[in-house]
């Protein structure tokens, strides 16, 4: 079953198109990467996504229905989450207190409630900090619970912003490049939580990475871009030995001797 359909999607800014014509579909419960060169059109895919562009043609759905006419602020209540290349994270706040922000699309209770802490907001806010917990728990960050994140490594930062993502509950994770600025221990131990992530919590992912090795270790299928076209789709293995996209990464002359 497809939880994600993008359907002949365009999208031009004045007379440059970023993204031209891309279909492709999620199923649910897979792990789909978007590779290709800089400048390919994989984060402006992310983009339009979360409502943030709007194509010029074309149409997107999330479990069948068309998400086109939702807001950027919408799209987290139909249970999608991302993370994105450059962390967004309150850097004066605390790990808790920043996943914690992943929990305001459930938030039920209204103004006044708020202000005199009524019984309701109590039981909420329990609830919120129970998801809060497990996801501290399945990202290993006890260590960190407390920490204020302008004290943090970078890869710890990264682990963060995940969190605050998984704290939504999504139905789908839109991760961003999330091997960039990684060390290698780092990125393999970002392997493993998303693996975890589809294994354990049954979480969809769609990923824009360039880090091959971690493409080819959690994917299930892969679709490679170029000039905001698509050049291939299949499993990582298919996709990394087609001609089009050998030439896309290496160049053409270079593609021809293989």
């Amino acid at each position: 079953m497809s939880l994600l359909t993008l359907e002949n999607v365009t999208l031009t800014f004045g007379g440059v198109v970023a993204v031209d014509n891309v279909s492709f579909h999620v199923g649910e419960g897979e792990v789909f990467a978007l590779v290709g060169p800089n400048g390919a059109g994989k984060s402006t895919i992310f983009n339009l996504i979360s409502r943030f562009y709007n194509p010029v043609k074309g149409d997107i759905r999330f479990e069948s229905n068309s998400i086109l006419k939702r807001r950027a602020d919408q799209i987290p209540t139909l249970g999608i989450a991302r993370t994105f290349q450059n962390i967004e994270l309150f850097e004066q706040s605390t790990v808790l207190q920043n996943l914690l922000v992943g929990r305001q699309i459930h938030a039920r209770n209204g103004l006044f409630s708020q202000m005199i802490f009524s019984p309701s907001v109590r039981d909420e806010e329990r609830r919120h900090r129970a998801v809060v917990e497990e996801v501290i728990d399945f990202l290993e960050l006890q260590p960190y619970r407390d920490k204020y994140i302008a004290g943090l490594p970078y890869g710890v930062r990264k682990i963060v912003e995940l969190g605050r993502a998984l704290a939504t509950e999504p139905k789908m994770l839109l991760l961003d490049e999330p091997a960039s600025g990684l060390s290698v221990e780092e990125t393999q131990d970002m392997i493993f939580w998303i693996e975890d992530i589809k294994k354990q919590m049954g979480i969809t992912v769609l990923m824009v990475e360039h880090d091959m090795n971690l493409v080819s270790s959690v994917s299930d299928r892969v679709l490679a871009l170029a000039d905001g076209k698509e050049l291939a789709i299949g499993t990582p293995k298919e996709v990394q030995s087609h001609p089009e996209v050998i030439a896309a990464y290496l160049g053409t002359s270079i593609a021809e001797e293989q």
